[in-house]
């Protein structure tokens, strides 16, 4: 990933953050939709440790591994709950993990450490070609900005909603519903926005 290391941080910062209020709003989600909620933050949590620059903490060899199999099992939990986008974020970053490691990766090039971005995670890069296959990541971007461009309409309505509620019959229930139907959906915006930026910077 070519990035400087304060854009890791803005990551870790974002994905942490969609993370914890999933986590913490799951509560409140349908029955149906909890364990995706919970899936979905579990899973933005392992996206702020793997874009962590590794200036702070130096990630050990077998770290790649370790996300391919954290990340290859939470597809594997989302397939069987056959909930499609998750599998395909999970998916994505074992690509990315991978991406370590195959050969001709970061990883793979003289002078490169261990982390996704050679030195550093999102750090100065000893290299300048782009890890992992040019047409995947093509494919995975143009995923990601459809779904966060299509998600984020959808979410206006029931902001717009919230904000106008006192002045419309019935408002506070419905604003509530919305909000809370919601959370799942923003969530997923904000760890499409950081899926964005961490494909930019293979």
């Amino acid at each position: 990933m070519h990035a400087p290391p304060l854009v890791g941080w803005l990551l870790v910062l974002l994905c942490a953050g969609a993370g914890a209020y999933c986590l913490a709003r799951a509560g409140g989600v349908p029955p149906a939709q909890r364990a995706a909620a919970r899936g979905e933050g579990v899973m933005a949590l392992g996206m702020a440790v793997m874009a962590v620059p590794a200036s702070v903490v130096a990630p050990p060899p077998w770290s790649p591994w370790l996300f391919t199999a954290f990340f290859g099992a939470a597809a594997g939990a989302a397939l069987v709950r056959r909930h499609l986008h998750h599998a395909v974020g999970a998916l994505a970053m074992v690509y990315m993990a991978l991406a370590m490691v195959w050969p001709g990766g970061p990883a793979g090039r003289p002078g490169a450490g261990h982390g996704m971005a050679g030195t550093d995670h999102l750090g100065a890069m000893t290299h300048s070609a782009p890890g992992g296959v040019p047409l995947v990541t093509a494919l995975l971007l143009a995923y990601y900005t459809v779904y966060v461009i299509g998600a984020g309409v959808r979410l206006v309505p029931a902001a717009a909603a919230t904000a106008n509620g006192p002045a419309l019959a019935g408002a506070p229930a419905v604003a509530g519903g919305a909000g809370t139907a919601d959370v799942l959906r923003a969530c997923r915006v904000a760890m499409g926005i950081g899926m964005l930026a961490m494909l930019l910077m293979m």
